[in-house]
């Protein structure tokens, strides 16, 4: 299978999860992803665990397979000429660095694109270019909080939630890939370099942009809602004999068939429960009546009865479960691939499929320092070179 981006050279000064989790992207996608590494311990979230896989971090196996490793020491400078080497020669890089860092070692975009006028340069930051907390550092957590994440999730009266993924990082990631691609084409159409920014607390922002339209609009400030939210209903988790049931009826017909589905048709023509606005006005009027109609159910009998109906309705699954559903294993998401270290490696794939093929994992995630010998080779240093390389503790 040909795969879009077949071809092009990545060079990845990451780690963590944003600026992984954009580098494997790409790599999905068929570019060849270099990860440079610290010599000593790597990606620090080789280190985030348990759980374990094997020897492994689960975290990092999740963050960085189709991708080689380059275990380089760039505060030498024997290592810091090979990295110059490698943004010459490579189409993207990717660097999520501490704010004056990169430009320390002498690769910001200026200097970058003097060494490749043809590259697309990406920083991943934790607050943007801009601004008087652009020099901080900052993790999904942080932003989940600053930016008002976590003041809309959970429960009201409870402790602020975090959303239970990084969300944050992961999203960020996700914008910085969309952007790279985009800056491919304008590199191509133009011949010069194109310098990306993205910032996990402007993902945030993007995150909460409804909230932020409703409190613009009517000056009122949003609130944690459960399993709910604030502008439909209903729309949110319902009790049931064994546990709970989602169920979301957005419009008046899907809310029609849900009472049929209950067994009470005349909630639907109920003056308090007619339209959206109005349920969302009587929203716990609303609650109560359903859900002393779902309570005594089981729930996979309610779900049943509800989809026969057309009624968007799922029971609320733990993560073992979520794998052995049908529907998990049906949709070609959970690729399977052979490893060295882990006979039975399965990872989640990326959920994007060209002509109805999705990209396979071509490389296992690898150990620090696995590629090294093979990306300076390429990069035209002699087996001599690589040797002494090794031995003076540039590369490992």
């Amino acid at each position: 299978m040909a795969l879009p981006l077949e071809g092009l050279v990545v060079a990845d000064l990451t780690q963590n999860v944003a600026g992984p989790f954009c580098t494997q992207i790409l790599g999905d996608m068929g570019a060849d992803v270099i990860k440079i590494e610290r010599p000593d311990r790597g990606d620090d979230a080789r280190a985030w665990a348990p759980p374990y896989w094997g020897d492994e971090s689960a975290f990092f196996l999740a963050m960085n397979r189709n991708k080689r490793s380059l275990a380089l020491d760039v505060k030498t400078e024997a290592g810091l000429e090979v990295l110059r080497r490698l943004v010459a020669r490579a189409d993207v890089f990717v660097q999520s660095l501490r704010a004056g860092v990169v430009a320390e070692l002498g690769l910001d975009f200026a200097a970058a694109s003097r060494l490749n006028p043809r590259l697309v340069y990406c920083s991943v930051t934790a607050y943007g270019t801009r601004g008087p907390l652009r020099d901080l550092p900052g993790y999904d957590p942080m932003m989940q909080a600053y930016a008002g994440l976590m003041s809309v999730n959970g429960h009201p009266g409870q402790e602020p939630a975090r959303v239970g993924t990084s969300i944050v990082d992961m999203g960020t990631g996700m914008w910085a890939a969309l952007g790279i691609v985009a800056a491919l084409r304008q590199r191509d159409a133009t011949g010069r370099a194109v310098d990306v920014s993205t910032a996990l607390f402007e993902t945030t922002l993007m995150w909460v942009s409804y909230q932020a339209m409703g409190y613009l609009g009517s000056g009122e400030v949003p609130t944690p809602q459960g399993s709910g939210t604030a502008m439909i209903a209903p729309y949110q988790a319902f009790p049931t004999a064994d546990g709970h049931v989602m169920i979301a009826a957005p419009s008046d017909a899907m809310f029609a068939r849900l009472a049929e589905g209950l067994g009470v048709p005349d909630l639907a023509r109920d003056a308090r429960f007619m339209d959206n606005p109005s349920r969302v006005h009587h929203r716990v009027a609303l609650v109560e009546a359903l859900s002393a109609l779902t309570r005594d159910k089981k729930a996979r009998e309610l779900v049943e009865g509800l989809r026969s109906r057309g009624v968007p309705c799922s029971p609320i699954l733990t993560i073992d479960a979520v794998l052995e559903e049908p529907q998990t294993r049906e949709s070609g998401m959970l690729l399977s691939a052979p490893h060295a270290r882990l006979p039975d490696y399965t990872s989640i794939g990326l959920p994007i499929q060209w002509n109805g093929r999705r990209p396979e994992v071509r490389r296992g995630p690898p150990r620090l320092g696995e590629h090294s010998e093979d990306v300076l080779t390429w990069l035209g240093y002699t087996r001599d070179d690589v040797r002494s390389l090794r031995a003076r503790g540039v590369i490992a």
